[in-house]
């Protein structure tokens, strides 16, 4: 079965994750959301990655998916809080609901997080914005620090492990 890795990375944080999935795919193709097909029959498994912004994927995961179509979807991705937050597990619900519009006829296996560390230049568009709903708290901080050493071997392995698991389900 020939597979399909897309993803979207700002930091560099995504792609690292990608390229594990990619590793632990038979007959996988990887690419950039800016030069991935939407027509993606040929493919058994189209594994997505995303770095999350603003609670969802990343606006180019968002257009491309708005094109995909009758596709078998496992997503993955990366963002500054905690894995197993429930901001985290709202993100994941988020990526798959872009996928669902029944018209489209996807499907979506599951989904999978880890931390990545925060482009700089996003903590300060986030402080002009609403310096008070972004305030840094020293538990913001401790995260901020953390996600920095994100996404580790780890968490490379978590993603093939759970790419793994999404093609058992294929």
């Amino acid at each position: 079965m020939k597979t399909l890795v897309v993803y979207s990375s700002r930091t560099g944080n995504t792609k690292k994750v990608a390229l594990a999935v990619a590793e632990a795919l038979p007959e996988c193709e990887l690419v950039a959301v800016e030069e991935a097909p939407t027509d993606v029959k040929e493919y058994g498994l189209v594994a997505v990655g995303y770095w999350v912004d603003r609670g969802m994927p990343d606006g180019k995961t968002r257009d491309w998916l708005a094109g995909v179509k009758n596709a078998r979807l496992a997503f993955f991705g990366t963002l500054g809080a905690w894995p197993d937050s429930e901001h985290a597990k709202e993100c994941m619900v988020c990526g798959e609901k872009l996928a669902l519009e029944p018209s489209r006829g996807n499907v979506t296996l599951g989904s999978w997080l880890c931390q990545g560390k925060v482009d700089p230049k996003l903590l300060e568009v986030m402080e002009k914005m609403a310096p008070g709903a972004h305030p840094m708290t020293p538990e913001r901080k401790a995260r901020i620090e953390e996600a920095a050493k994100h996404p580790d071997d780890d968490d490379c392995r978590g993603a093939q492990e759970f790419i793994r698991r999404m093609l058992e389900r294929v």
